[in-house]
């Protein structure tokens, strides 16, 4: 029966493949395993399971590193032909060599113990992270009302998401966008690869509520944390450059630096000066909500969130290449593209 159904180890149907990766998304490997032995009577163990989701997402991470997987849409189906770019930075756990070499020791010992040899090839072990949380980046593409959305992840540097931005900008045709914009946390890398990459956009955007943490900050050093002057100088602070512009935000911020002489309020106030002031053409909120942008990256952040959750469960520890690959699987459900993929597969069969 198990031929027939193809659970072997080496020959896997197609639907079980899916079964074990649709039930892997939100599941550690045991309970995935038990999940498809309960809905599907599919007695697969949960290395077993482990081991078809981490080759099927190495296939899918394969190819949106070569460009051959990509969105599923083009500027002209979207929402008036807009087209808003995100990308951010998430912290996944790794396995580390310390805990590895750990890991090995132990079972050894145990193996020892039992008398018994070890059914593990003969090959170099594979070297643990050289600390306990790696930089994953994030890069989203979507439109005005979120009907047509495209996310991808990397665990490589800053070259690796920009490649991604413009294989994905490229099969948008995103030049040819009548609105095309981005909208993030700012930080240098992003914005950067945004400039080299997609240098068709209209703005790079300033995300409102991560000036409000910064903002926020400030006010805090200057009144003391849960102040209520410290809540009422952010507010105002924010409704002033958002309603005028970070121009007058600067100048309220300098009459702040004149009537202060702590030395400690007088650098956070800077530090938020110099930061709004490298970033002038990120700020200009007016303007931006004229032109009916979004002034937040929400749906970035929510991405950042979907495509690592498997990832950052209760005491997970990755290898890089095996966090990326599940990590692309939750790229393809979460682009709206998991039908199509796994109905791409059947043909190709």
């Amino acid at each position: 029966m198990d031929l027939l159904l193809g659970i072997e180890l080496r020959n896997h149907s197609l639907g079980v493949r899916e079964i074990c990766c649709r039930e892997s998304l939100n599941n550690a490997f045991v309970p995935a395993s038990e999940n498809v032995k309960r809905l599907a009577q599919l007695d697969i163990s949960s290395h077993s399971v482990r081991q078809i989701v981490e080759q099927e997402g190495a296939a899918v991470s394969r190819a949106q590193h070569k460009g051959q997987a990509g969105p599923d849409f083009t500027v002209e189906e979207c929402t008036d032909q807009t087209v808003i770019a995100g990308a951010d930075g998430v912290m996944v756990p790794m396995v580390t060599e310390q805990q590895k070499r750990k890991r090995r020791n132990t079972q050894a010992a145990k193996r020892k113990k039992e008398k018994r040899k070890s059914t593990a090839k003969a090959q170099r072990p594979r070297k643990g992270s050289d600390g306990p949380y790696k930089e994953f980046k994030i890069v989203s593409f979507y439109d005005k009302d979120k009907t047509h959305q495209y996310a991808v992840g990397t665990s490589a540097d800053h070259k690796v998401a920009g490649r991604f931005m413009r294989q994905t900008g490229q099969r948008l045709n995103l030049s040819k966008a009548l609105c095309k914009y981005s909208v993030s946390d700012g930080a240098s890398w992003i914005l950067r690869q945004y400039n080299a990459q997609l240098p068709m956009l209209d703005e790079n955007i300033l995300d409102l509520y991560h000036l409000r943490e910064h903002v926020t900050r400030a006010g805090q050093v200057l009144f003391g944390e849960g102040h209520k002057q410290a809540v009422v100088w952010k507010e105002n602070m924010m409704k002033i450059v958002k309603n005028q512009g970070s121009l007058v935000m600067l100048d309220r911020l300098g009459q702040c630096m004149e009537n202060r002489t702590d030395p400690d309020q007088q650098k956070e106030l800077e530090n938020l000066r110099k930061y709004i002031g490298k970033r002038i053409d990120m700020t200009d909120y007016p303007y931006f909500l004229d032109q009916g942008y979004d002034i937040g990256s929400g749906p970035t952040e929510s991405f950042c969130g979907c495509l690592t959750k498997r990832l950052k469960g209760s005491g997970m520890r990755w290898d890089k290449d095996n966090a990326e690959s599940v990590m692309a699987l939750a790229s393809v459900y979460y682009s709206n593209q998991w039908d199509a993929y796994w109905k791409s597969k059947q043909k190709a069969a």
